[in-house]
């Protein structure tokens, strides 16, 4: 029996390390230290994310490494969903590797356990576990980023209602308790955006 229990739980760890690794892969720093042999960490809000390299190398730089994150965040998902096979009836193994890609990008093991917001590497979990689901969210990111010109507010008000999304899309109770974690862990990761947004001192995305 304990052997059995060890056999199902040994791949889901392996899972977690793996996934967790690969989110801690930090896009925003290497492409700026690459470019500029500057430390992002030093500049703007010392986030890693897209949006901070868009301060540093501009616009296009800021799809770029957007992109990048949420291709970070796809791959660990779709791979534990098709080959990590304990407790695949729940959806158990792709919930574990996508929270572990969004602590990765958050605290990243690379950089002395700092990194992003994990927006980008979030939705791409989310794209990851459902396709229709985290295409909608990432959509409703992009539309009130541009009418607002707020990435934050896109961000936040995008993640808040990825439960509600993956609900409708019916997806397993395992993926919706993700998205509440994920919104919840990620809007806090915003707490200093939001006093801004109130203030009315946060930085717009084509300022």
């Amino acid at each position: 029996m304990q052997r059995i229990m060890f056999e199902n739980i040994l791949p889901i760890i392996i899972t977690a390390i793996l996934a967790y690794l690969a989110g801690s892969v930090p896009t925003g720093y290497i492409v700026v230290k690459l470019a500029k042999n500057e430390d992002i960490r030093e500049i703007g809000s010392g986030s890693t994310g897209a949006t901070n390299v868009k301060r540093v190398m501009g616009k296009k730089w800021f799809f770029i490494v957007l992109l990048l994150d949420a291709i970070k965040g796809i791959i660990p998902v779709l791979l534990a969903r098709t080959y990590v096979m304990p407790y695949s009836d729940i959806g158990l193994a792709p919930v574990i590797a996508a929270t572990a890609v969004i602590l990765g990008h958050s605290k990243s093991i690379f950089l002395k356990f700092t990194g992003g917001k994990s927006v980008a590497a979030g939705v791409g979990t989310i794209i990851a576990l459902s396709l229709h689901g985290g295409l909608l969210i990432a959509s409703i990111w992009a539309l009130i980023t541009y009418t607002t010109k707020y990435v934050s507010l896109g961000s936040i008000i995008a993640l808040a209602l990825s439960p509600v999304i993956m609900y409708l899309f019916n997806a397993p109770v395992c993926y919706i308790i993700y998205c509440v974690a994920g919104a919840i862990y990620i809007i806090y990761l915003h707490r200093e955006n939001i006093k801004r947004l109130i203030r009315g001192e946060e930085n717009k995305v084509r300022e």
